[in-house]
């Protein structure tokens, strides 16, 4: 094959070509990785869950309008008493998590204790950010 201005301009255009592709692509595919989960979809709050868990539930087991009724009161009570658990529960690992850390400062220098705080700090917008975690279905 001869190597022509014609020929080398081809596979220029061509190795163009393939190059922005590929860069396109890396583009998109990171994009496509790193969107926000649920962006289209919000986590529904607990009214709106039960509701759909009753409907779910009625359609599938042929619910009467009173059936339905029934189970939104049952779903409604053990949230409620979830609930209660989880706060209960959330207060102890929060009594934990602080006495874990009293003593952690107790074995730190003067030094060390500012730099520990702002991990503190750093673990506890971590926390915050995450958010409470759903219940498992």
């Amino acid at each position: 094959m001869s190597d022509t201005p014609a020929t080398r301009k081809a596979a220029l255009w061509v190795g163009a070509v393939f190059f922005l592709g590929a860069a396109l692509g890396c583009v998109l595919g990171y994009l496509f990785a790193h969107r926000p989960v649920n962006a289209a979809n919000p986590p529904l709050s607990e009214p709106e869950r039960r509701a759909q868990r009753v409907q779910q539930l009625t359609k599938d087991l042929s619910l009467t309008p009173q059936q339905a009724q029934q189970l939104d009161a049952i779903l409604l009570q053990r949230h409620a008493e979830t609930k209660a658990i989880h706060e209960q529960t959330d207060a102890q690992i929060d009594a934990v998590r602080q006495k874990g850390r009293a003593q952690v400062r107790a074995i730190l220098t003067p030094e060390q204790l500012p730099k520990f705080e702002e991990f503190l700090k750093q673990m506890d917008e971590q926390r915050k950010r995450n958010g409470p975690q759903p219940p498992p279905h």
